[in-house]
This record gives structure tokens, sequence and C-alpha cells, in this order.
């Protein structure tokens, strides 16, 4: 698999970046959601953000059949909040599309 780097052009915003809840392709991302393991709060860390078009997008590694009946994938630009808990310190993932 080729690194990511080679892929694609990424912005990765840093949460203490005030302009990383706005790296998103629809609503802005909240600062604190709930973790999907426990429940507790979670906390922005980063937000990664496809942009360039003359680049790969992760939507290309695999066809969206959804339509047809079959799997779910990405079918644009994706931004992606990864955020940690402040419990159990395992990660909890937003994403939406262009």
């Amino acid at each position: 698999m080729k690194a990511i780097s080679n892929f694609l052009e990424e912005s990765i915003t840093l949460a203490d970046d005030p302009k990383a809840v706005e790296q998103s392709w629809q609503a802005p991302f909240e600062e604190n959601i709930e973790c999907c393991h426990c429940g507790e709060n979670a906390r922005l860390a980063f937000v990664f953000k496809e942009e360039h078009a003359e680049k790969n997008y992760v939507s290309r590694l695999h066809k969206n059949t959804i339509a047809d009946g079959g799997k779910f994938w990405p079918h644009d630009a994706i931004a992606v909040a990864i955020y940690f808990c402040e419990k159990c310190y395992e990660p909890t993932v937003d994403y939406n599309q262009g």
C-alpha cells in the first residue's frame, strides 16, 4: 500500500487552531462529542480534510455500490475529525463528504 503522502494532498489541522472545527465539507465539527466506546466526553484532537481534486481521494479506493444494494464507501472528498475520550482514551471519529 502506498503511503498517504504519495496518494493525496491532505490538510491536517490540530484542535488548538480555532479553524479546526471549520475544516468540514458540511456543518462545522463539534469540539466535544460522546465517546462511541464508553459514552463519556471525547475531545477533538485533529481534522484531516481532502481538498485537492488533482490528487486521488479516499473515495477512489473502493466503489460505492450502496445504490445497487451493495456496500457503502464515501463518494466524494472527505473531512475526518478524530477525537480522544477523556475517560477510556479510545478514539471516536466523525466525518462528512463534499
